[in-house]
């Protein structure tokens, strides 16, 4: 059954200046069991929630199947590590998932691409080894909450997927 393994919500921006000087202290509780997610807005208490610039790209998803061992999202800086799901191949669609207080839908507008603080936060090769791999940047359609643990997921054509 597919899982959300870690969920994250970061106050702060961690990775600024050069990679070479390494990230900043991460804030106590970034990695936490439950999110709220809100509608074109975000994740509460997320650096990117309500922010204008970021509102296609608020919530971020990235599959654990694409980390080598060891590394999660206080290494990759994205806000849901889920198992079980391809989420790479999402771009376009509706990603819907359950985690038992109703479904979050999440439009997937585009690749995460990853950059060269990996090689710094995860190890060398990990910028190129993660290319086509490092997620998706999405926008709340739906509001609710998620949590780590099963999820229930579906996948809905988005308008970028529908045939004619």
């Amino acid at each position: 059954m597919p899982e959300i393994v870690q969920l994250l919500a970061s106050p702060t921006h961690r990775f600024v200046g050069r990679p070479a000087d390494g990230p900043a202290p991460a804030p106590a509780g970034e990695l936490v069991d439950e999110v709220e997610v809100r509608a074109e807005l975000g994740i509460v208490g997320d650096r990117y929630f309500g922010k204008a610039a970021h509102r296609e790209a608020s919530v971020t998803v990235i599959a654990a199947e694409s980390l080598p061992p060891g590394a999660g999202l206080a290494q990759v800086r994205r806000n849901i590590l889920t198992r079980g799901i391809a989420v790479d191949e999402l771009v376009g669609s509706v990603l819907v998932l359950d985690s038992g207080e109703g479904p979050v839908r999440l439009r997937a507008n585009r690749a995460a691409h990853p950059c060269a603080w990996m090689d710094i936060t995860i190890g060398p090769g990990a910028w190129r080894g993660l290319r086509g791999r490092g997620g998706i940047r999405c926008t709340p359609v739906t509001g609710g909450v998620l949590r780590v643990g099963p999820v229930d997921v579906l996948v809905e054509d988005g308008p970028a997927r529908q045939r004619t």
